[in-house]
């Protein structure tokens, strides 16, 4: 069987599929995501912590 040029893998011209306004948009809604995960993540350590400190009642 014979492959015809450029028709397969990563070879010939990339074609474009999205704006850069669509890519600056998810790259920013990313980037708000991380910081606030990194936030939540931030909260859940130090309220652990918290928690742990007072100690439990009896």
């Amino acid at each position: 069987m014979i492959r015809a040029s450029g028709t397969a893998g990563f070879q010939g011209r990339p074609a474009t599929v999205a704006s850069s306004r669509l890519t600056n948009a998810v790259a920013a809604s990313l980037a708000v995501a991380a910081l606030s995960l990194c936030l939540i993540v931030t909260l859940t350590v130090l309220s652990t912590k918290a928690t742990m400190a007072m100690g439990l009642p009896v």
